[in-house]
């Protein structure tokens, strides 16, 4: 599979509101993107750190992935997300690897990549997203 590298950090947390302070106070990162993915019910908050990006996740709903993740583990690392040119073949690549998938084909996730999810199960309890690579030249948008 060809990954070019770590795209971004998902961290989980009850409150964007009350965590980016931490992030831009004190580590001196700025959030250039908030916004809601309404189908997985969260709300994201990017940060920018050289070619990297955290993404802070925030549940819009009891019932959502990321509320059943702070209730059972509290905030913290939620997942790591790798860059790949073409998420439906690194994922169907994975799939014929043996590698079980949560996402058999890709779906839109923040900042309109297409993303997909490894299950945990085959990838040694670390939950894996892979996503379209963007144009790393491109400044983020200030928001």
């Amino acid at each position: 599979m060809d990954l070019s590298h770590i795209e971004h950090l998902g961290i989980a947390v009850r409150s964007i509101q009350e965590a980016l302070p931490f992030f831009e106070k004190n580590l001196g990162l700025t959030c250039y993107n908030i916004e809601e993915v309404a189908d997985q019910k969260v709300r994201t908050a990017f940060l920018q750190i050289g070619q990297t990006k955290l993404e802070l996740l925030e549940p819009t709903s009891e019932d959502s992935p990321i509320a059943k993740f702070l209730e059972k583990r509290g905030e913290g690392i939620h997942h790591i997300a790798f860059a790949t040119p073409d998420t439906g073949e690194a994922l169907a690549e994975m799939g014929t690897n043996g590698i079980q998938l949560i996402d058999k084909t890709p779906r839109k996730g923040a900042e309109g990549l297409n993303i997909g999810f490894l299950h945990p199960k085959s990838t040694h309890g670390l939950l894996l997203e892979l996503c379209d690579s963007k144009d790393k030249n491109q400044e983020p948008e200030n928001k």
